[in-house]
């Protein structure tokens, strides 16, 4: 890419301003070193000249530096720059000729230690003059030309073939600051464009920066134009649709002929379908003025589940396809009925797009936080559609907008409501294979543990007191477990594999065993009891716990002989469990599973 090259005017006023602000740090030394050559050169054969020479010299240096303070405190235009750089080159060739004067005013009158000391003084004022003006590359051409020109000279004259070879020499060095000086100046122009390439970058960048807000602004106020517009939309609607409820349920009250009832339950229909869009719509209103408070609770996730469930596990009976939720311990510190609504809007969107396979609700535990997932086995999404899913009204595959797939505002309210939590929504998708959509909520620090009718499990007649070994490979089961046995006065190991089981019980005996049916790599319950049994005794009280309801798998967990609980089991049955098996007692009917959901 070849930048565009600055204007000559405007790079020369740059290219001023960097050489006048070189020459304020060279005044005290310039002083300095003149009254340094005066004491050590001064003779009575030339102590004037030598005077004169140090007072020009030093009075040139400050009306230098004069001059550039009082240039650079004024704004210098590109019409005055070009005046202003002829008269620098007329000043800085009477500069360096006074430089060069200090050869006819000490050599031939001062020893030889004082002829080398000028020449190396002079060649050392060149050389260090070149990195204060080669930013312009003819005010140095003539100060160095000067300066160096007239110390030949002086060498020239002089009858000795040594002085004679120094003047070659200081040709020879004239002609090699040159070199130099020229790069130096090039750098210097280089750095002066990329300088005023990066100012005019960021005034670009200021300006679209200003555009672009100015555009957010736009679409912020027609955003909420929209939201006034559907906020008043809906509430407009809903005195007709309200209406014409009530005169459906009176028209139902009358006698109507057969045909007529099914004109009726129609146009109930409807009725109805046009009430849960405007409920829709005033949910996304709701969002959309941000008028959502959530009110924080800690509170236990399988109630909530088993409700979707019992509420959703319909629909998808009814397209064929499995409803599954896996049980869970875990309890959270966030909005129930928010909550309740961002799941229920996932499901219905996973079981809309699935016409095969199943949809699964599940939770993960991790570390601090519980990952509440909705699998499903549709469509699922193209990743350049995954930021476009979540606009309102934008649905995949509903190009007839045919109102059974609703309005596409279901992903819309679930991310407005997860954004009103402080809690993030994502998707993760394979085209064709199908979606999980995880909203992430913070894990509380304590089970939400409570007996039927409320009373809380720790209320239980008395306290155990005995050690525990619970085994299941769920993180956030064996953290419920374990709070709620050490609540009942229990200690209490926990173990996610056999082998871990074993360790923990050798170091320390259990008095209970609490396991899962279901272990990792296919292995069960009973096998990790039998396994203990078999080390510690066949003595030694066992539990199973099972979320499994397949027959088959019911079958295997009851023929092991070892007492069996349903999940999700309620405190109090695991209470009376406990006290069952620890005095050798079977478990009665009040154990045997209550509901029979979907496995």
């Amino acid at each position: 890419m070849v930048r565009p090259r600055l204007p000559e005017d405007r790079m020369l006023v740059e290219q001023l301003r960097l050489q006048l602000g070189n020459i304020g740090s060279s005044v005290i030394p310039t002083i300095l070193l003149a009254l340094l050559l005066v004491w050590v050169l001064s003779n009575e054969a030339n102590a004037l000249a030598i005077r004169l020479w140090a007072g020009v010299t030093i009075l040139m240096k400050l009306y230098l530096a004069w001059d550039a303070q009082r240039l650079l405190a004024m704004e210098i235009s590109p019409e005055h720059a070009r005046r202003l750089l002829r008269r620098k080159l007329v000043i800085n060739a009477i500069d360096g000729a006074i430089w060069g004067s200090l050869a006819w005013a000490a050599l031939g009158t001062t020893s030889v230690a004082g002829s080398v000391l000028v020449v190396a003084v002079l060649a050392g004022v060149a050389g260090s003059s070149m990195s204060s003006l080669a930013p312009i590359y003819p005010v140095f051409v003539v100060f160095g030309i000067a300066e160096l020109g007239v110390l030949g000279a002086k060498l020239w004259t002089m009858d000795d073939p040594a002085y004679n070879g120094l003047a070659v020499a200081a040709v020879l060095y004239t002609a090699a600051l040159l070199g130099q000086a020229r790069n130096g100046s090039r750098a210097a122009r280089r750095a002066i464009g990329l300088r005023f390439e990066n100012h005019e970058l960021i005034e670009r960048l200021r300006v679209e920066t200003e555009h672009a807000q100015a555009a957010q602004r736009v679409a912020d106020e027609a955003n909420q134009a929209k939201s006034r517009f559907l906020a008043a939309a809906s509430h407009d609607l809903r005195q007709p649709i309200h209406a014409q409820g009530l005169f459906l349920e009176v028209l139902s009250r009358s006698k109507l002929s057969t045909d007529q009832y099914d004109a009726l339950a129609n146009a109930r229909a409807t009725w109805q379908a046009s009430a849960e869009m405007l409920d829709t719509l005033l949910d996304f209103s709701r969002i959309e003025a941000g008028v959502v408070e959530p009110q924080m609770q800690v509170f236990a996730l399988q109630p909530l589940l088993n409700k979707i469930e019992n509420e959703l596990a319909p629909q998808a009976d009814a397209k064929g396809i499995v409803y599954r939720s896996r049980e869970t311990h875990a309890a959270v510190r966030s909005d129930p009925a928010l909550v309740a609504l961002i799941l229920r809007n996932l499901v219905s969107n996973a079981i809309r797009y699935t016409e095969e396979g199943g949809v699964l609700v599940a939770c993960r535990a991790r570390r601090a936080h519980v990952s509440l997932e909705v699998w499903d086995t549709g469509i699922g999404i193209e990743r350049d559609q995954h930021d476009a899913i979540f606009r309102e009204f934008h649905q995949l595959g509903n190009a007839e907008r045919d109102r059974r797939k609703g309005l596409g505002l279901g992903l819309a309210i679930a991310q407005g409501l997860a954004r009103a939590l402080g809690q993030p929504l994502s998707l993760s998708s394979v085209p064709g294979r199908g979606s999980v959509f995880r909203v992430v909520l913070p894990l509380a620090r304590a089970a939400v543990v409570e007996e039927e009718g409320g009373r809380p499990a720790a209320a239980a007649a008395r306290s155990f007191d005995l050690h525990v070994l619970v085994i299941d490979d769920d993180e956030s089961v064996r953290t419920g477990m374990r709070q709620l046995l050490m609540a009942w006065g229990c200690t209490c190991d926990t173990a996610d594999s056999i082998e871990d089981a074993q360790a923990l019980a050798r170091a320390r005996e259990p008095e209970l065993v609490i396991s899962d049916y279901r272990l990792r790599e296919l292995r069960t319950g009973a096998e990790a009891i039998a396994t203990l049994r078999a080390e510690f005794g066949y003595d030694l009280p066992a539990l199973l716990i099972t979320g499994d309801t397949a027959p088959q798998r019911l079958r295997e967990a009851r023929a092991t002989g070892v007492p069996l609980l349903h999940k999700p089991v309620l405190p109090s049955q695991l209470y009376r469990a406990m006290m069952a098996v620890l005095a050798g007692r079977e478990l009665d009917s009040s154990f045997a599973p209550l509901d029979m959901r979907r496995g």
